[in-house]
């Protein structure tokens, strides 16, 4: 087992929970930003995909650079029309060509396949945005620098670092984190678009806990051809309060007020001051969305967590350590907090560029518990995490599946 610099320590974090306020936020399927971190995703795996294939090895790459500009539209109750497309650029890095042994070069076709991963994510996830007519796709890619490609090539069983960067992780979540996540899966869930149509993909939750209330305020892009009156935008509202209720007191105890579109003016109805849209995403008029905007790698926005700003999307899943280092330090962490009396786990990795992925430079454990606790599980913590570091070389694997969540 390589040297993995593991620091395990009892942690100085005050859990969530505990503090008198807390402030956790994500935003759904359909928010631009989320749109562009997945759009990174999935033009990564197609490329990642072809390059195995063709070559039998994920050749360097990272295209965590897209763009969502906002487009104009006029929803109107029962109807409503795009009046100008999305624009969505994808731009990066990648390996464009692959010289032969006998120096023939063979070209890659990246960019039909930035379109057609574009195309099919559209297609699978937002139920009435049409990428041949209500999205134009563009795509910037050059190729990627000579050092990090040489890095990237080397022969061996782990890669080395595509960048020095870090990776941040915590487990368990607090009632207000998993109850902003569930809300948004629920609101997104296929039971509820078959349930309350209406309801579009674009939703954003915003939890405040202040002492023992937790304040949900979420934005839900409600569909016009859906609604045929002021009345019935209302009534929409009313189910979607109920069932993000229903769902909280699965979850907690505590008392929770949940506000739904709070910027609506009735008075207006479908001409501007309702949240009605077209296509089931604000993307359509005016809204703008960049990868790495968004949720972190465990879903959520956490203020009140230590977090990384790096963007998990899009980034090749050999050696990119914005992507692994991440995912490592969430899963690890979860793993950790099953341990016997252990209240929380932090996480975090740094890597050096062009060291091998699986040595950090320093990996950091904070276990909130009692010294004897920590004693007695800090062996299990180190090996569990150096797991999941000496799994790095197969995490790709996971991550072409789509069984690894990013964001």
């Amino acid at each position: 087992m390589a040297q993995k610099n593991v620091v395990v320590e009892k942690s100085t974090y005050v859990p969530p929970d505990l503090l008198p306020v807390e402030i956790v936020e994500r935003k759904g399927t359909g928010h631009p930003d989320y749109i562009a971190d997945s759009i990174s995703e999935a033009a990564s795996r197609e490329l990642s995909r072809y390059y195995l294939e063709r070559f039998g090895r994920i050749l360097h790459h990272n295209l965590d650079k897209v763009l969502v500009v906002g487009g104009q539209s006029a929803p109107r109750f029962g109807g409503g029309e795009v009046l100008q497309p999305i624009y969505i650029l994808v731009s990066g890095r990648a390996t464009t060509e692959v010289v032969e042994h006998d120096g023939s070069r063979v070209p890659i076709p990246v960019g039909p396949l930035i379109l057609k991963a574009t195309r099919n994510w559209i297609k699978a996830s937002l139920r009435y945005l049409d990428p041949d007519h209500h999205v134009i796709i563009d795509y910037r890619i050059g190729k990627g620098s000579i050092d990090l490609v040489d890095i990237y090539q080397r022969a061996q069983t782990y890669p080395g670092a595509n960048d020095t960067s870090m990776g941040i992780g915590y487990a368990p979540l607090s009632e207000t984190e998993r109850l902003v996540l569930e809300t948004e899966r629920l609101l997104n869930s296929q039971k509820i678009k078959k349930e309350l149509p209406a309801v579009g993909e674009d939703i954003k939750v915003m939890g405040v806990r202040k002492g023992d209330t937790i304040h949900l305020t979420v934005a839900a892009a409600i569909v016009s051809r859906h609604v045929t009156s002021t009345e019935e935008y209302l009534e929409v509202k009313k189910e979607i309060r109920k069932l993000i209720l229903e769902k909280a007191a699965e979850i907690t105890n505590r008392k929770v007020e949940v506000y739904v579109n709070t910027g609506d003016d009735p008075s207006k109805g479908d001409k501007g001051g309702l949240y009605l849209v077209v296509t089931g995403t604000s993307a359509e008029h005016g809204d703008d969305g960049a990868t790495g905007r968004g949720n972190r790698a465990n879903g959520l926005i956490t203020p009140f967590r230590p977090m990384s700003l790096e963007a998990t999307a899009g980034k090749n899943p050999i050696s990119h350590i914005g992507k692994l280092y991440n995912v490592v330090a969430f899963n690890a962490s979860q793993e950790i907090a099953q341990l016997d009396n252990i209240k929380e786990v932090y996480i975090k990795l740094i890597s050096q560029i062009g060291k091998p992925i699986n040595e950090p430079l320093l990996a950091y454990i904070a276990i909130n518990a009692d010294e004897n606790t920590i004693s007695r599980v800090r062996h299990q913590a180190e090996e569990i995490l150096a797991k999941h570091l000496d799994g790095l070389n197969r995490l790709w694997e996971k991550v072409l599946r789509g069984e690894v969540a990013l964001f």
